[in-house]
């Protein structure tokens, strides 16, 4: 049986292909120890279970509207104003199958041959292939550690084209942890409005933040809003990530698009999830600042612990729950005559020789690296660590 064209030119999404292999080979009885999780290690809280097993025993069971109920949707629109002073209506507004279902909603309403795409790498590893999906071109602009992982009004001067329609923003960032500030945003701002793009602003991360930084949505600068989709959800910052709730503020116009494209694909989100997603955003706040003090300790504990090990350095993240630790001073050296040369390589021997699993850089479009989450217990990370600095030693 011959397969579509588009489905030749995507892959698996590694994190996720990375996480099965660990829980695998552990229920294969081997310790593993596991730094590919993209989801926080803690439980949703309590207030927000209880609201959906309520909706749950009161019959809410059956088909919402597509684009989510009313009630979700409203405490959506309240959040983005008490939060970034935003102003939208029930119109610009509708919530998805997680922020993933999300983004490929916006780039199947978007996106079609011939319009290239910007993305910034390090990337999250679905950005391209969405857009590949849209059979449309994502032109992929790297970025540097020296200087944070963060592109520049140079760097989008030198891809944009005359087919460029859109430019995908990651604040903070998966895999590095990386984040703009508002006066670096106000630079792409000018940029975008000069070049008549669209920004498509993914601020799943917002919440988790670190030493002061302060979080701004590029949606928040003057004559951005109308020229942005701010795509986010609620599997990070409340640990939903098997709830699949995400969403999109955006145009009437678009909205309006992706809820068709959504009703022919997954119908609408998930009805008794709709009074949790309520619970979330109007409820107590406080289990994001405990998550995020514990994410805090460990986050200082491996940037410190990656910098001190031989050949190794590491960015220090100002938000989300990953590093993006430079293994490339390894690359070269062998184990057992078995040469390492690549990201690749160097997760494939740590999950074998060490039982540690990594994502390959690689797979973010920076082969020089590796992303290790932090969203696991301080106890799991000193032994991955220790197992790490012992694999490194052991190389030739």
């Amino acid at each position: 049986m011959d397969l579509a064209n588009r489905v030749k030119g995507i892959k698996p999404s590694p994190t996720l292909a990375i996480t099965a292999k660990a829980k695998q080979m552990k229920a294969d009885g081997l310790d593993v120890v596991g730094f590919g999780a993209g989801e926080p290690d803690f439980d949703t809280p309590d207030n927000i279970k209880e609201v959906a097993i309520k909706a749950l025993r009161d019959g809410m069971t059956k088909y919402t509207p597509v684009p989510g109920t009313n009630e979700a949707k409203d405490a959506i629109i309240r959040k983005l104003k008490r939060d970034q002073g935003l102003e939208y209506g029930r119109g610009n507004i509708i919530i998805s199958c997680g922020a993933k279902h999300t983004l490929y909603n916006v780039a199947q309403a978007l996106f079609q041959e011939g319009d290239e795409v910007i993305i910034p790498a390090p990337y999250w590893v679905s950005y391209p292939d969405q857009v590949i999906l849209a059979s449309a071109e994502p032109v992929i602009v790297q970025t540097t550690e020296e200087n944070g992982f963060r592109v520049t009004v140079d760097d989008l001067e030198k891809a944009t084209t005359d087919r460029t329609r859109a430019l995908v923003i990651n604040s903070p960032s998966n895999p590095t942890g990386a984040g703009y500030t508002r006066k670096q945003l106000e630079k792409i701002a000018d940029f975008v409005i000069n070049r008549d793009l669209i920004v498509i602003s993914d601020d799943i991360y917002e919440m988790l933040i670190y030493d002061d930084f302060e979080f701004t949505s590029i949606a928040q600068l003057p004559g951005m809003q109308e020229r942005t989709i701010l795509v986010n959800g609620l599997s990070k910052a409340y640990s939903m990530t098997g709830w699949r709730i995400g969403y999109s503020a955006a145009s009437e116009a678009l909205t309006s698009a992706m809820t068709k494209i959504q009703s022919q694909s997954t119908s609408n989100p998930v009805s008794f999830v709709m009074p949790a997603v309520v619970e979330a955003l109007d409820g107590p706040q406080d289990f994001i600042t405990m998550m995020l003090e514990q994410f805090d300790k460990r986050r200082l504990y491996i940037v410190d612990r990656l910098n001190s090990m031989h050949g190794v350095s590491c960015f220090t993240p100002i938000g989300a729950f990953y590093v993006f630790p430079n293994f490339s001073g390894l690359y070269e050296r062998s184990f057992s005559g078995k040469k390492i040369e690549n990201s690749n390589g160097f997760a494939d021997y740590l999950l074998d020789e060490a039982k540690v699993a990594i994502v390959p850089g690689i797979a973010f479009g920076a082969d020089e690296f590796a992303r290790l989450s932090y969203a696991s217990s301080m106890e799991n990370i000193i032994e991955g660590l220790d197992r790490i600095e012992a694999a490194i030693a052991a190389l030739e």
